[in-house]
């Protein structure tokens, strides 16, 4: 499978890197204001399309599911020095729990992950097909007209319009009945924005996996991607966090631990 990569080294970079992986309906450029906030740290950074999506190989999404973009992650990852820290958003945050449980990995980093299950539900129909953006309420390319992304100005409405793609059914109505983990051996970090209307924070009221967690004041579903406010609110903690996994940092720096 062809899949495109887009890579930010940072300066005095750290021995692992991290792996990102983006959410239903978008590709991986949506990770530019997260990849320089991480090459901040020290952390270089991959951001991968999965398949059928951005600048990847197109293929028949009416018959993609959750497993094979986990394959798509797993080859990526295959490619790197050295086990990474894993971070997805939404979508891409449920891949990235998932992955922690089939392949090395020291950390992983949700925001607004698709919450997982501990156990599939049979009773809900697989069903073949695709759809696109409008069905998270993204009707129009108008930067101006997006009630889904309030938090992001006219620049980062763009960038996100910018990186829709269309979505296998199939993996949403796997996401619907249930994509277990039970396992996760790293450590959690945990994004939720507070005004996520779709995994906003009652939505991991019953998370049962150990996780530290960071609610993001104001932050929409796309904020936490793309928002200046949220972007700046979260930096500090997040690389406070990566820190204590305890990977050297060349530069011998370190970002003080939140008050």
């Amino acid at each position: 499978m062809l899949l495109q990569v887009y890579e930010t080294v940072a300066e005095h970079p750290r021995p692992n890197s991290v792996l990102l992986v983006h959410g239903a309906v978008s590709s991986a450029p949506i990770w530019r204001r997260w990849q320089i906030l991480l090459a901040e740290g020290g952390w270089s950074s991959v951001a991968v399309d999965l398949r059928g999506h951005g600048a990847s190989e197109p293929v028949d999404l009416a018959n993609v599911g959750m497993d094979d973009y986990l394959d798509d992650v797993l080859q990526i990852a295959a490619t790197l020095p050295a086990p990474p820290v894993i971070l997805g958003w939404s979508m891409g945050g449920l891949l990235a729990l998932r992955f922690t449980e089939v392949a090395p990995s020291i950390g992983c980093i949700a925001l607004a992950p698709s919450p997982p299950a501990r156990e599939r539900t049979a009773d809900i129909e697989i069903r073949r097909g695709v759809f696109d953006a409008a069905e998270y309420g993204i009707t129009s390319r108008d930067p101006e007209q997006q009630r889904a992304m309030p938090d992001l100005d006219l620049e980062d409405r763009r960038l996100a319009l910018d990186s829709l793609s269309l979505e296998s059914r199939r993996a949403r109505d796997e996401r619907a009945a249930g994509v277990p983990v039970t396992d996760v051996p790293v450590p959690i970090l945990l994004l939720i924005g507070e005004a996520d209307r779709q995994f906003g924070p009652t939505t991991y009221g019953d998370f049962h996996l150990p996780a530290d967690r960071l609610l993001v004041p104001g932050a929409s579903h796309w904020g936490l991607l793309l928002g200046e406010n949220a972007l700046d609110f979260v930096r500090d903690p997040v690389l406070a966090w990566l820190d204590h996994l305890g990977v050297p940092n060349p530069t011998g720096n370190s970002v003080p631990p939140p008050a």
